[in-house]
């Protein structure tokens, strides 16, 4: 993928036979909810690619990089971050309203993030651990992926996403067309950097042939076991690998928790972590 971004579409952006750019730069909006800020600070971490996106678009609402807040209706929406909160399930619903489109960034927001370790728990018990006074603490039971509150029009996934992954994005909402993302395992990207498998050559526990690409295999170039960041590859087949998982000595503890990490509430993470439970 090139650095550079395209051209906006004319034809879905301005009016017909307009071609000031500056007038009609479309409205990008970046929302947070539950997270670290990781994501947000994925699209800060782009450099040059962000000064081209910054040309190209007007960046409404970002409080990250900056305290201006333009009012909507905003073309694209990013959202970070899981709903934890009664406000925020409200709050999701009106930036809905008034997002031509919304894509959600991160673990979090499509998949409900590490916080969702709380869905297998009782989040009462953890508040009354973690703070002094539990009874200020207002929070929902469970968190949440965006997409289980409102249409999403496309999930980003990654812990932290995938700079290029997400100029990637931006690129092709702005120009029309559909984002163009790997859809495979990380095992095809382990194959193309010329790793040698760590489960085959080292026996160690590895989450790469059901985990979605995008981090460009990091942890296997360092003879270590893919942690699972980016959440499901397209079709995982989680059970199987579990299998070859208990014959590198892994036990049905040590199965439920690999799977509960970053994307633990990720449907196929989720269901095959259950599978353990007992």
């Amino acid at each position: 993928m090139g650095r550079c971004i395209p051209t906006i579409a004319y034809a879905i952006f301005s009016p017909v036979g307009s071609y000031d750019v500056e007038r009609i730069r479309p409205k990008l909006a970046l929302w947070k909810f539950a997270s670290c800020d990781g994501c947000q600070l994925s699209l800060l971490d782009c450099e040059d690619e962000l000064l081209e996106i910054a040309g190209q678009v007007e960046i409404a609402y970002f409080l990250e990089a900056t305290r201006a807040s333009v009012e909507g209706p905003y073309d694209l929406s990013l959202v970070e971050g899981s709903v934890t909160t009664a406000h925020d399930a409200l709050r999701i619903q009106e930036i809905r309203k008034k997002s031509r489109f919304l894509v959600t960034i991160g673990a979090c927001a499509t998949a409900g993030g590490i916080q969702a370790l709380r869905n297998f728990a009782d989040v009462r018990e953890y508040a009354a651990i973690v703070y002094a006074r539990p009874d200020y603490i207002q929070t929902l039971a469970t968190s949440t992926s965006i997409a289980e509150h409102v249409k999403v029009d496309f999930e980003l996934r990654g812990c932290p996403i995938s700079t290029r992954q997400l100029v990637e994005v931006i690129s092709a909402f702005l120009a029309g067309r559909k984002p163009q993302t790997p859809p495979h395992s990380v095992c095809v990207e382990c194959k193309i950097a010329g790793n040698l498998c760590v489960m085959v050559g080292h026996g160690t526990p590895c989450l790469g042939p059901v985990t979605h690409a995008g981090c460009g295999a990091l942890c296997p170039s360092y003879n270590r076991g893919c942690y699972g960041c980016y959440g499901p590859m397209e079709t995982p087949n989680a059970s199987s690998l579990s299998t070859w998982l208990c014959k590198l000595g892994m036990d049905e503890d040590a199965l439920k928790r690999v799977y509960r990490t970053f994307n633990a509430n990720a449907d196929a993470f989720r269901k095959e972590s259950e599978r353990h439970e007992n």
